[in-house]
């Protein structure tokens, strides 16, 4: 090696970050940062070693950007099952923690199927959340809860109008599924009534009998309507109640079930909203939204109800849906089902994690994509027995892919035990939790850590880590806390100087400031 090419304490000269350094040497100023370039391996494979792979899926709605790689990251059940063939049931199961975004994620996925051809049916709104993004999709939002609208669980849907355009065993099954539902709806709200279900002789009883009120009465039947027959006795009914012949024995017999059956009426807490006729039939064209944020949270039994009449009555529709189009009289509609705040119904009544189980676990069959939303695993598995816990753990572990935020440590043990974390991804979930940073330049907290942050797991491969990002037009619309910032707006502002004894004079701008109008000064 010359001596000119070493330094003066005798060593190789080497060329910093940004060039040569000295005088006239050349070092750039300013280093411009390399263009990036994204194509499939056929398109840059010449381009070897300086193209790299992205790592993670190009298929469904973008979501945003992969927190390791920065690469697009694209998710959601229904195209990773039936355009890239990445899972084997179209569903997800979504937790977080409240605030960090989880309706968010889910609205995002909602509007990009939606662009796909794939309908959002949004089961039971509680807050509501997804109400403004129905409406931008031109589609239905029906309002229940007090005198805003009723849902008759006796009510058939399109089940009957549509059996009139069917033949054979396809006007069968969709009588026959419309029964089905209907008896395990009745079932359902006795069992939220009574917070135990009702017995094998009872629910026999109401089989038979609502057999016998669809033969008798002419139209679409309600809760009375089926009370009346019980009262009747009729001799199909008492048959099947085994009275023996006697008239006092099936009194007796059916005594607790026509009490119960009374508080399902008018006269009860759950009447008002099931014993009317339907205000607002849903249709199967078009997006929908149930409504319920009406409810207050102190009525629990309400709102566990409710939202199971929206779930039967959504996939009784899809199942309406699903048979015109096997038998080519109407086109084939896909859909996308959200069942937020799956833990309010589990929590109503034992024995409700089965009905909720058989509504859902034939959506592969059904071509129904679903998203079920909860906060912790802990919400799963608080219930009494321990058949309802396994159950209810079920959904998770059934799930094609499993999309966690912020969670607290004491979750990992029991999300582990669904859904294989490393230890890597149990502390990022953690770390999501955080609370926010206090701000005390402007007073109020920053955005919280894990705020839009989700872990998308699928079996055991590795975990997607994604930040989710929201359009200009998706920041108006993905608000869940309007209620707050319209208070914020339009409440009072007491600052330092409006105090007693320490005020200025009035000014101009001080007005326009109140009606959230903020000047430049």
């Amino acid at each position: 090696m010359s001596t000119r090419a070493k330094d003066d304490a005798g060593g190789p000269r080497r060329a910093g970050p940004r060039g040569w350094a000295g005088l006239g040497r050349g070092a750039a100023k300013v280093v411009q940062p390399v263009p990036e370039w994204r194509g499939s391996t056929r398109q840059v494979c010449g381009l070897w070693p300086y193209a790299i792979g992205t790592g993670t899926p190009m298929v469904g709605v973008p979501l945003g950007r992969n927190m390791i790689s920065g690469a697009t990251v694209c998710c959601d059940p229904v195209s990773w099952f039936q355009r890239a063939n990445l899972i084997s049931n179209p569903s997800a199961f979504v937790l977080g923690l409240p605030g960090l975004g989880k309706s968010t994620l889910v609205r995002r996925m909602a509007a990009g199927l939606a662009g796909y051809g794939v309908m959002p049916l949004v089961l039971g709104d509680l807050k509501p959340d997804y109400v403004d993004l129905i409406e931008a999709l031109g589609g239905q939002v029906i309002s229940l809860g007090g005198s805003r609208g009723y849902i008759n669980v006796l009510d058939p849907g399109e089940a009957t109008s549509a059996a009139e355009r069917l033949t054979g065993s396809a006007r069968q099954m969709v009588l026959a599924d419309a029964h089905d539902r209907r008896l395990a709806m009745v079932s359902s709200l006795l069992t939220i009534l009574r917070a135990a279900p009702p017995g094998d002789r009872e629910e026999t009883i109401l089989d038979r009998a609502l057999t016998v009120l669809d033969e008798r009465h002419d139209g679409v039947p309600v809760l009375p309507d089926l009370l009346r027959i019980i009262r009747e006795a009729p001799d199909p009914v008492r048959q099947v109640a085994l009275d023996r012949g006697s008239i006092d024995r099936y009194q007796s017999l059916t005594e607790n079930l026509e009490a119960s059956l009374i508080g399902l009426v008018d006269g009860g807490r759950l009447g008002r909203t099931f014993s009317r006729p339907t205000s607002s039939p849903m249709r199967r064209d078009r997006p929908v939204v149930y409504d319920v944020s009406h409810i207050d949270d102190a009525q629990t039994d309400l709102q566990a109800a409710v939202m199971l009449a929206c779930w039967s009555a959504g996939f009784g529709m899809v199942n309406v849906a699903n048979a015109l189009a096997d038998a080519g009289v109407e086109p084939r509609r896909h859909y996308f089902v959200v069942l937020d705040e799956l833990w309010r119904v589990l929590r109503a009544g034992r024995g409700l994690v089965d009905r909720v189980d058989a509504l859902t676990r034939l959506n592969r069959t059904r071509g129904v994509g679903t998203a079920m939303i909860s906060h912790t695993m802990s919400d799963l598995l608080a219930l009494p027995a321990e058949q309802d816990r396994m159950k209810a753990r079920g959904f998770v572990e059934r799930s094609g892919m499993v999309i966690a935020g912020g969670l607290p440590g004491a979750e990992m043990s029991m999300l582990t035990q669904a859904v294989p974390l490393s230890r890597a991804e149990q502390e990022m979930l953690i770390g999501w939790q955080d609370p926010p940073a206090w701000d005390p330049i402007h007073n109020r907290e920053t955005a919280p850590p894990g705020r839009g942050k989700f872990l998308i797991k699928v079996g055991g491969r590795p975990g997607i880590p994604v930040q989710v990002q929201l359009t200009s037009v998706e920041m108006g619309i993905h608000d869940t806390n309007k209620r707050w910032e319209e208070v914020s707006r339009v409440g009072p502002v007491v600052r330092p100087e409006d105090r007693p004894g320490d005020r200025p004079e009035h000014r101009p701008d001080d007005d326009a400031e109140l009606r959230g109008v903020h000047p430049v000064r």
